[in-house]
């Protein structure tokens, strides 16, 4: 190798290689698709998760009354289940002239049970007429 071939190789002069006292520029950032598709779909997610939030807070019936005017307590008495009785049974019994689905699901309600199961010696609280 030359003297001449030698002094160059140390200035950097290899293609790809910076010569001294030159900036090195960073390479592009390049996205695949998959990249732009996260880019752009996430916050557009999100976006719609909190547009749709807001919507359902501000469209919530979840308000019962106005006033406590508007409130009523619904009336009820008690009732101590006997054995082999049902809630179709102590529905038809307590209001008669009622969609006894409708009786059920008020006592269901009031006593917040589970299912529509209820044991011999359990106390429930019915709508009375």
């Amino acid at each position: 190798m030359k003297k001449a071939e030698r002094k160059k190789l140390r200035q950097g002069s290899l293609p790809g290689t910076p010569v001294r006292g030159q900036a090195v520029k960073p390479p592009r950032l390049r996205l695949t698709r998959r990249g732009r598709i996260v880019l752009i779909g996430l916050p557009l997610v999100l976006l719609a998760a909190i547009l749709l939030s807001l919507a359902g807070l501000l469209n919530s019936p979840a308000k019962a009354a106005d006033t406590s005017s508007g409130l009523a307590v619904t009336p009820a008495v008690s009732v101590t289940v006997q054995p082999g009785e049902s809630l179709w049974a102590i529905a038809g019994a307590v209001d008669p002239g009622r969609d006894p689905r409708d009786v059920i699901a008020d006592i269901v309600q009031l006593n917040d049970l589970d299912g529509g199961r209820v044991m011999p010696g359990q106390q429930l609280f019915v709508p009375s007429k």
